[in-house]
């Protein structure tokens, strides 16, 4: 939803990142203020920014773009990806884009800006039990950070995401950190999928708590991956959510699950947990199922039965995290295992929250597969610079 969404309608990094960014935070390591997650996420939305009320009509290609009326949005990118040996590969490059005034004011110059930028670079290498990330922020400037232009172009320093002309939206990414980098080709295999109603997707009965949601959730991938000093040559499926709000958590509810789940037979299912502070989940979870045909179908809470089956604790932050679950649809026949390729894939950044590559196994004759998961809310506090 993010992440991050996070990730997701990630107002919660938006909110953080912010904050950190007046505060001079340049990167996960550095101590300062904490605060309770659901304390950052509890606030009002800002006056004077664009909210998300009501369904509207979506655009293509222009909704892939920026949409500056709102506080915050996302570009999520997250994969699954093979060698030509099966060594595997999960990555994730998220572009966040916050506003700090509703409107932008007088320039004075080429830099000035009421945007700011934040990015997050992970790649999980299964076999070498290894996960490595990476975050960045600037303000909006040339040769800093962008996001616009058609063909679209996102860039945070030399972390980019660029359109090509391969298929309807493809997608060059091209991110390089000092122990990881990726060069990535993303062809869709299906079109654009409208997440909640007709892309409204509800946090709450809240008016304007919510966000405007999209996913492509299937992005034949190829290109190279880089751990260390060592390159790989890689293919397989990644997904893209895109949302953009003015909105936060209300009162109650502590964080969120999110699945992004690719399926044997074709099918993919994402669904978000948005978890109460009691631990129960809140009613306007939801998600949706997309047929191979790339038909779709929104799910309800009631719908989906999930279950924690196992729990890691992070011998980093000391958070506890569930590290297996059981999604069962049963309207659907979908009765799946998921469990992280890697227990620690935890991006201790300035917002706190484990995001990674799980295994799918089918049961009961179900199919499997591959996914992501993004999980929010379970460290006790969260570090926002002093």
């Amino acid at each position: 939803m993010r992440r991050l969404l996070i990730a997701l309608a990630v107002v919660a990094l938006v909110l953080l990142f912010i904050r950190a960014y007046r505060s001079g935070i340049k990167g996960p390591d550095e101590k300062g203020e904490r605060l309770q997650i659901n304390q950052v996420l509890g606030g009002t939305p800002a006056e004077g920014f664009l909210r998300a009320n009501a369904p509207r009509r979506f655009i293509f290609p222009e909704d892939h773009g920026p949409h500056p009326g709102f506080r915050n949005e996302w570009w999520y990118f997250t994969g699954n990806l093979q060698g030509a040996d099966g060594r595997r590969f999960g990555y994730q490059l998220t572009f966040f884009r916050a506003a700090l005034t509703p409107h932008p004011a007088p320039r004075t110059s080429a830099w000035g800006s009421n945007e700011i930028f934040m990015a997050h670079l992970a790649v999980t290498d299964v076999a070498g039990k290894r996960f490595r990330y990476a975050e960045r922020f600037s303000r909006v400037a040339p040769g800093l950070a962008w996001a616009g232009g058609r063909p679209l172009s996102i860039y945070l320093e030399n972390w980019r995401a660029q359109e090509t002309s391969e298929g309807p939206f493809g997608m060059r990414l091209s991110a390089a950190d000092a122990e990881m980098a990726l060069d990535l080709n993303l062809v869709p295999v299906k079109g654009v999928v409208l997440n909640g109603e007709g892309g409204l997707s509800r946090k709450s009965a809240a008016p304007g708590n919510a966000s405007y949601y999209y996913s492509m959730p299937r992005l034949a991938s190829s290109g190279s991956i880089r751990i260390g000093g060592e390159s790989f040559r890689v293919t397989g499926l990644s997904w893209l959510d895109r949302e953009w709000s003015t909105s936060a958590l209300e009162k109650g509810q502590q964080g969120w699950d999110w699945f992004a789940l690719q399926l044997e037979d074709g099918r993919d299912v994402m669904f978000y947990r948005l978890r109460r502070v009691d631990g129960s989940s809140d009613p306007f979870s939801a998600g949706t199922l997309v047929a191979a045909d790339g038909t779709t179908r929104e799910l309800k809470r009631e719908e989906v039965e999930l279950k924690v089956t196992g729990w890691w604790t992070s011998p980093t932050s000391g958070a506890r995290y569930p590290s297996s679950w059981r999604m069962r649809i049963p309207a659907q026949r979908i009765d799946l295992e998921i469990v992280p390729r890697l227990a620690d894939q935890e991006l201790n950044t300035g917002f706190r929250y484990w995001e990674g590559a799980v295994a799918v196994r089918g049961l009961g004759g179900a199919p499997g597969g591959s996914g992501y998961l993004e999980m929010t809310g379970y460290a006790a506090d969260v570090d926002v610079g002093k």
